[in-house]
């Protein structure tokens, strides 16, 4: 090849070169990431060793709606799911009269019925919501205090006095300004700047205070037989705490005697927590964790050209179906896995006497098994 003509390709290949080595460095994202430290995943042994007792998923049609990420059963026996559309679904437990119980115009993340019945929601978009048993919605707070706005409300449980406890997954992205909770959901557990919260609202005073933070995206939440503590999930950080519920605004990475570490190191990114029957608890792994995600850990600067890919570049997980119950010490006592992961997306489960029904983020179908 003649000179002039090397000169001519190589010019706008190094600038290419130059203006790639830019884009990647130096393009701006909405991420400042924080170096953490994270153990070796333990991958599917002990009392997570693979098994197959999810693979025969039966399923219940849901038409058009797809994503269950969160079930309960109401007050009159029926079955509620939450859908990615908004809509809350009612329906028999066999998934027969399904109806469209109440769109709050945001997106329901979880939900619980208090002692008079009324659904208390967790919206990502709205806040803390009430539902009365016409399908009215109601707001209960959308702020701790005037300067203190709620951005990512996510998980919900009611004390027996009435008090109700949910959990902020991020204080830095709202799933309004990011084009939804995924997406909200990604930012937040890349940055790893835990600004997750547990908050609590006393209905009588109407008032809402934090009761811990310092969490890398907060997620399900479930109170103690006794109602004493709390039980949340630490999704960004692959575990579950024991929170005293009478706290007042501690740091979880402090020390305090009011916060341990119930469970740590999962093989999966924990979300939904739900008390089932026989004093279990289950949590839903959303999916497997990646060992090159947790390599970056102490690599902000590459987390940050993450964000500068198309997002099919993350290293997310593969599709891998699990759910697991625990006792309130931590003791896994029943273990359904999917390695197939032909059910996507396992954020939980909702027991009842004969069966188990499983949520997800985007099934286009409720999955469940017989107990």
């Amino acid at each position: 090849m003649k000179a002039p003509v090397v000169r001519r390709v190589a010019g706008p290949a190094a600038g290419f070169f130059v203006a790639a080595v830019a884009y990647f460095c130096f393009w701006p994202v909405p991420v400042e990431p924080v170096s953490w430290v994270a153990q070796v995943p333990p991958g599917y042994v002990g009392a997570h060793a693979p098994n197959h007792l999810l693979s025969g998923l039966r399923r219940i049609d849901i038409g058009t709606e797809h994503g269950p990420e969160h079930m309960a059963i109401g007050p009159d026996g029926k079955l509620y799911a939450a859908m990615t559309s908004g809509n809350l679904v009612r329906m028999n437990l066999d998934g027969a009269k399904q109806e469209v119980f109440a769109n709050t115009g945001g997106r329901v993340l979880g939900f619980a019925f208090d002692a008079g019945g009324r659904m208390v929601v967790a919206d990502a978009m709205k806040g803390l919501l009430a539902i009365d048993s016409e399908g009215g919605v109601s707001l209960l707070t959308d702020r701790v205090s005037t300067n203190d706005p709620i951005v990512y409300a996510n998980s919900v449980a009611t004390g027996p006095d009435g008090t109700i406890y949910f959990t902020e997954s991020s204080t830095r992205f709202a799933p309004a300004d990011w084009g939804g909770t995924y997406e909200a959901s990604v930012l937040d557990i890349i940055e790893q700047s835990a600004t997750g919260r547990v908050l609590a609202f006393d209905p009588a005073s109407r008032q809402a205070r934090i009761v811990a933070h310092g969490l890398s995206f907060a997620n399900g939440i479930a109170l103690s037989s006794d109602g004493l503590n709390l039980f949340v999930n630490e999704t960004g950080r692959y575990r579950i705490w024991t929170i005293d519920a009478r706290a007042n605004d501690i740091d979880v990475q402090s020390g305090s005697p009011q916060a341990r570490i119930l469970l740590d190191n999962l093989p999966g990114y924990p979300d939904n927590l739900l008390r089932g029957r026989d004093g279990r608890i289950w949590v839903g792994l959303f999916r497997p964790r990646n060992p090159a995600a947790d390599s970056l850990a102490q690599r902000p600067f590459f987390r940050k050209i993450l964000l500068r890919l198309p997002r099919s570049f993350l290293p997310t997980g593969k599709p891998y179906g699990h759910v697991f119950a625990i006792d309130e010490k931590g003791n896994v006592v029943r273990d359904l896995q999917d390695p197939d992961g032909t059910y996507p997306g396992t954020t939980g489960a909702t027991e009842t006497a004969d069966r188990l029904y499983i949520h997800s983020l985007s099934a286009p179908a409720i999955g469940w098994v017989p107990r």
